[in-house]
């Protein structure tokens, strides 16, 4: 029998290459996204894969649990993956509460709506890796300690709990993947790795001349999202839920992770980089390394794409957008 699967936050960077994933197992694939009076569900990233037609996309929102519960109770899905968030840390900042309410209550009110409607659906959480923050060991793994860094960690935190709290407390399927960063290029303008390749290849283009960027020798552990949604795949697949950590094990600061995108266009990365000093963060997350040992024991997984493949196809795919806005 065909399986069916629910993602919500279908439209972003990990839910279009998670539906196309799912496409591939032969999946009927429903896809959660809110609407707004002013435009339509954007589908930019379904179209880019091709896959657009393929997925049936149901109206709905993270904060109102009714209109979850009626979704669960309409498509019966086999499989939830709720990757649906406020993501942008520096937002944050400046909306704690929106944070919260759709990062963190959010995850509860989906998980609330399965254990009414569909107890014996499995779930995956998208947790992060922000929610280890001011790091308390130098590799994080399962059983680190989080100590979060920004409203949208805290609220990551949050979803990450009250996943945990749901299998132990009403034996649902329910996963967490602590996902480590990971980009493509289908990754949102605002993150920096695709803010790196989007204006390295306009200034290659000459449609720019600087990338402005913050702190720079910050480290991060950067897989491609191809990779790690074939993780979350896995998670539920296997006869018990647990936690993962999703990661390569391999840490990079941004100054090098610029500097592959740069030399990549034959640029030198000095004569265009500008430090602003009002992109840095409140609260820096200095440095973060996962250890995906468990993942790779029990789930057969490990990153098969490396950080410079990854960069090179970013620039490119960024080289073509610019380059076919100009014809």
């Amino acid at each position: 029998m065909t399986r069916t699967a629910l993602i919500t936050g279908i439209t972003g960077q990990d839910g279009a290459y998670l539906a196309q994933f799912l496409l591939s197992k032969g999946y009927s694939v429903h896809g959660l996204a809110r609407r707004s009076s002013t435009a339509e569900v954007n589908t930019t990233r379904l179209k880019w894969l091709g896959i657009e037609s393929d997925v049936r996309i149901v109206d709905g929102d993270l904060t109102d649990l009714s209109g979850l519960a009626r979704t669960m109770r309409d498509v019966r899905p086999d499989e939830v993956y709720n990757l649906a968030a406020q993501s942008f840390v520096r937002s944050s900042w400046q909306q704690p509460i929106l944070t919260g309410n759709v990062t963190g209550i959010g995850v509860t009110n989906v998980l609330e709506a399965l254990r009414l409607e569909i107890p014996a659906a499995r779930f995956y959480q998208a947790s992060s890796s922000e929610m280890y923050g001011l790091i308390q060991e130098p590799v994080q793994s399962e059983t680190t300690p989080f100590h979060p860094r920004s409203p949208y960690a805290v609220a990551k935190v949050y979803g990450h709990w009250i996943t945990v709290n749901y299998r132990e407390s009403f034996g649902l399927h329910a996963s967490s993947g602590i996902l480590f960063n990971h980009e493509s290029p289908l990754r949102g303008i605002e993150f920096v790795t695709r803010k790196v390749a989007d204006t390295v290849a306009r200034i290659k283009n000459g449609l720019a001349r600087e990338l402005r960027l913050g702190n720079i020798d910050a480290k991060r552990d950067w897989g491609h999202s191809r990779d790690y949604v074939r993780a979350m795949w896995l998670m539920l697949q296997q006869d018990q839920p647990d936690d993962y950590v999703v990661a390569t094990g391999r840490t990079t600061t941004v100054r090098d992770m610029c500097r592959i995108a740069f030399e990549h266009v034959g640029l030198k990365m000095d004569d265009h980089l500008v430090i602003d000093p009002d992109l840095f963060r409140p609260a820096e997350v200095e440095v973060l390394r996962g250890n995906p040992a468990k993942a790779k024991a029990k789930l057969g997984w490990e990153a098969t794409i490396s950080l410079e493949e990854m960069i090179r196809e970013m620039v490119d795919a960024d080289l073509a957008r610019h380059s076919a806005a100009r014809r």
